[in-house]
């Protein structure tokens, strides 16, 4: 299973970002997928899900309202915009997609991150 993440980068406060994962077919109609962060001297934590079918969508907290994640079923990806970022979204995100649907989703297989950085 391979994950191409890109899109991060620099932006200031307030501002947006989208990134974006693509992988194969097979995977994309297999497997829930998901984002992840890690910022510096923290564990990782889970952002947002949607289901294999589309059919339901899972975001943390702390992002609910400003992050919106989305899948394109021609092009095999899965989308992460971001909106309203703050400082503290600062980490690299990671795309992954996960077997099971549970009251934690837990990252099968993973991509290599990219960086979202947020100026104040």
């Amino acid at each position: 299973v391979q994950l191409q993440a890109s899109g991060g980068g620099l932006v200031q406060a307030g501002g947006s970002l989208r990134v974006s994962c693509e992988t194969s077919k097979r995977t994309f109609t297999s497997y829930h997928m998901a984002w992840f962060r890690q910022a510096p001297g923290k564990e990782r934590e889970f952002v947002a899900a949607v289901f294999y079918s589309g059919g339901s969508l899972r975001y943390a907290d702390s992002v609910k309202g400003r992050f919106t994640i989305s899948r394109d079923n021609a092009k095999n990806t899965v989308y992460l915009q971001m909106n309203s970022l703050k400082p503290e979204d600062t980490a690299v995100y990671y795309c992954a997609a996960a077997r099971y649907w549970g009251s934690s989703i837990q990252g099968d297989y993973w991509g290599k991150g990219t960086q979202v950085t947020v100026s104040s």
